[in-house]
């Protein structure tokens, strides 16, 4: 089989007078490769297809129209010439086309050896001396479409019809920030790239995997109880409160106690159900509250408040105010002296670009990757410094997973989809980070969530790798991210009770986050979440207020300032059978102050329909 490539392909389209663009010629170069077709015989099918549509206008959309209503039907099934006994059952993967590759190369080098080279013919060059790398071989490994494309993983599958007919391509649904005019790409490695770790330090972090399932009752009393002294402790210095006084203590006067919102029974909190449950220090009894007193309240269960009110008969307590919560403070940048605060490229060094994106990577009418092979491609095209992947990456609730309709591990699905992640942008430059999600059915079903394990990794590749935990805080060139893939805003959503006007519900439950100061205060979790405390204790706290708050959800995806912090939803990468919402973010860290104060990083941000 000759060489095929987009001159010949466009070669063959003048012959019809058809005129294209690069990219639908890189789209038929790649529907090429993966057919096996030479370019005058898709041409050909396309001219017949074009046809009897009634004269198509040769565009990508109508090019996934013809892959998936003539290429898909036509020719998927039909095995390779050299190997049709063995590869008609087997799964078209990467390694089995590079083995493709080899064998056609050993018998191009068997005819070469009986003819005679023709006059001014070359050698090929050779990559190393050890390895030669033939020109057909380096056009397929060089093309991030073609390692990704839904073949290579399951080639008897069909590609989801309504993901690929979706409206409203890289249509920008949310901004935030000073976005007219922004060049939304990375340094493209003008600098020595960007400095990326995890906050809390080594010997703080969760790396590795844990026993669970041993937990006991009182270890979980005591992790709740220190919860609501710390914070209690935190509010009473910052309010100046002398002391609390116990919630069941009868007393005429008001009184300044401290709890837990919790409610009275196993159903959903409402404003007659709310407990408020004090520490051991306040006598650790549960005292109903009388909300009626108050003007603007936002409670959940588990929310350490501090309460002011009247508690005549020591059986309910009438609050009259309630005091705020007081989230974390910033991370301060250690001043550098010897910085020149006159160099004028010093603000091209301090921005970078991030995106972020979450799982499913897959529609929900198949276990194709046409949604990430169309990400690795926005990630080729923006060269954004850092790609933030949330999962869920295998999902537990997709339909065929729960069916056990597939052939393979999950393990071997996800170490493939990683693996062509990595290979896609290999010539991007950009810092990946990995976190699991709950969902991910080959992984931990725990939270705190231990971070994925990838040891077949190259050094290289691990150089440009971060695997992290659910959650997380991470430093990126001086300015803080915390990441979560749990649904908190879907769960704390479901349970929150409010009477506050001029606020909707997302500020609300990310203020909540950021004054409860960890990634999930709702106790107790919903069934789905699996906690451990006592990991949870070390892990699952907000060590600062981050400057950008990563929190994808089920919910509508949204970019908003609360109290100083940037907090995304980015969506899910699908949604159903459509395509989702990924998230960018391009990012200005200031420089320190003279006088040493902190100034906030600039941030611009757009969510973007993929």
């Amino acid at each position: 089989m000759a060489l095929v490539n987009a001159d010949r392909i466009k070669s063959e389209l003048n012959t019809f007078d058809i005129d294209c663009g690069d990219d639908i010629l890189d789209k038929m170069l790649e529907q090429c490769l993966c057919n096996r077709l030479q370019g005058d015989e898709i041409v050909l099918e396309w001219v017949a297809f074009s046809t009897t549509k009634g004269g198509l206008k040769l565009s990508l959309n109508t090019l996934e129209q013809f892959e998936h209503e003539v290429l898909n039907k036509k020719y998927k099934a039909k095995p390779s010439i050299a190997k049709r006994e063995e590869s008609h059952n087997r799964t078209r993967d990467i390694n089995s086309l590079h083995d493709l590759i080899k064998a056609e190369e050993e018998e191009e080098s068997l005819l070469d050896s009986y003819s005679t080279p023709a006059k001014g013919s070359q050698k090929r060059a050779l990559t190393t001396p050890e390895h030669p790398q033939s020109k057909r071989s380096a056009a397929l490994i060089a093309s991030p479409s073609l390692l990704l494309c839904s073949a290579s993983f399951f080639p008897s599958v069909t590609p989801s019809q309504k993901y690929s007919q979706r409206g409203g391509r890289g249509e920008v649904v949310s901004t935030f920030g000073a976005v007219q005019g922004t060049r939304w790409a990375g340094r493209k490695g003008q600098t020595n790239g960007v400095q990326l770790e995890l906050l809390e330090g080594s010997e703080d972090s969760l790396i590795n995997n844990y026993k669970y399932m041993f937990q006991r009752l009182r270890d979980v009393r005591n992790v709740l109880t220190e919860k609501i002294e710390e914070l209690g402790e935190e509010l009473r210095t910052n309010f100046n409160i002398e002391e609390f006084s116990p919630v069941s203590l009868p007393a005429q006067d008001s009184v300044i106690v401290l709890g837990q919102v919790c409610c009275d029974s196993n159903g959903k909190l409402n404003s007659q159900s709310v407990l408020l449950e004090a520490g051991p220090e306040q006598g650790g009894r549960q005292v109903p509250v009388d909300l009626s007193e108050l003007r603007d309240y936002s409670l959940f269960p588990g929310q350490v408040v501090v309460m002011e009110g009247m508690n005549t008969s020591g059986k309910k307590f009438v609050a009259s105010k309630l005091f705020e919560g007081v989230p974390l403070p910033f991370y301060s940048t250690p001043i550098k002296q010897e910085m020149d605060m006159d160099i004028p490229d010093v603000p091209e060094q301090l921005m970078f670009l991030v995106m972020v994106a979450c799982g499913p990577y897959t529609p929900s009418d198949g276990l194709t990757f046409d949604p990430l092979v169309d990400l690795i491609n926005v990630i080729a095209r923006d060269r954004p410094d850092v790609c933030i992947l949330l999962g869920p990456f295998v999902d537990s609730k997709h339909e065929q997973i729960e069916k056990s309709l597939v052939t393979e591990t999950f393990d071997a699905i996800f170490s493939r989809c990683v693996g062509s992640i990595v290979e896609g942008t290999k010539g991007v430059g950009c810092r990946l980070v990995f976190v699991p999600s709950q969902r991910d059915v080959h992984h931990h079903f725990i939270y705190p969530q231990p971070p994925f394990i990838l040891p077949d990794l190259s050094k290289d590749d691990a150089k440009r790798m971060t695997l992290v935990p659910d959650p997380c805080t991470l430093l990126i060139d001086g300015v803080t991210f915390g990441l979560t893939s749990t649904d908190i805003l879907f769960h704390m959503g479901a349970e929150e009770i409010s009477c506050a006007s001029g606020s909707d519900r997302f500020s609300r439950i990310l203020k909540h986050m950021l004054t409860q100061r960890n990634y999930y205060p709702l106790y107790p979790p919903v069934e789905e979440v699996n906690m451990d405390y006592e990991k949870f204790q070390g892990y699952g706290q907000m060590p600062l207020s981050p400057d950008v708050l990563i929190v994808p959800s089920e919910l509508r995806f949204f970019i908003k300032d609360v109290i100083g912090c940037v907090c995304v939803n980015p969506g899910r990468l699908t949604k159903g059978q459509v395509g989702g919402t990924y998230g960018r973010l391009l990012i200005q860290r200031s420089a320190p102050s003279i006088d040493g104060k902190r100034v906030s990083p600039c941030v611009a941000g757009q969510v973007v329909k993929i």
